[in-house]
């Protein structure tokens, strides 16, 4: 049984050839630019994450979870933007090291 998600199509546009077969359990904050979440009401709000000097992961996390708790009855859908551009770096980083480690 899968609990993943297919990654949305502008995604898979970055980088078809890796993106296109992978399913989505979790995602770390650091590679997400936007969290947008929709209520019953229709409202969206769009949590924008600045990655600027000051930000912490730790605090976004528990704000995050606190925004979660408090309007769990009313939220309807959470999308999550990824920074694909982050993301292809460090698999490619990732790749060329765990390569050279095997000469």
């Amino acid at each position: 049984m899968h609990n993943g998600r297919k990654l949305s199509k502008d995604v898979i546009e970055h980088w078809p050839e890796v993106f296109k077969d992978i399913e989505i359990h979790a995602v770390p904050l650091e590679y997400l630019n936007a969290i947008n979440v929709t209520f019953e009401d229709g409202n969206i709000w769009s949590i924008e994450l600045d990655k600027r000097d000051g930000f912490n992961l730790d605090d976004l996390e528990a704000d995050i979870e606190e925004l979660f708790m408090e309007y769990e009855d009313t939220i309807t859908n959470v999308d999550f933007s990824l920074d694909t551009a982050k993301v292809k770096r460090d698999i490619q980083a990732r790749t060329k090291l765990f390569l050279k480690k095997r000469k």
